[in-house]
């Protein structure tokens, strides 16, 4: 294999990752969702878990966006 189609196949996985983080905010909120109309009470403690985990698998997302567009651009 010629390391041009490497470096598109690589691309074109990391791009996959950054894909995967939009089901996994997904997940969060909907998982959030779940917890909040089963028990309101507990809502106030489960807003900054919901921030934090947006926010890192966010990040995720966003690395491999860069290093989709790094290795295609490269």
């Amino acid at each position: 294999m010629d390391p041009e189609s490497a470096r598109v196949i690589g691309a074109g996985l990391a791009a996959i990752g950054a894909g995967l983080a939009a089901i996994g905010v997904g997940s969060i909120f909907g998982q959030y969702l779940n917890g909040a109309v089963r028990n309101p009470e507990a809502d106030a403690k489960m807003g900054g878990r919901l921030i934090f985990g947006f926010a890192v698998t966010e990040a995720l997302g966003l690395i491999a966006a860069v290093v989709a567009l790094a290795l295609a651009f490269s």
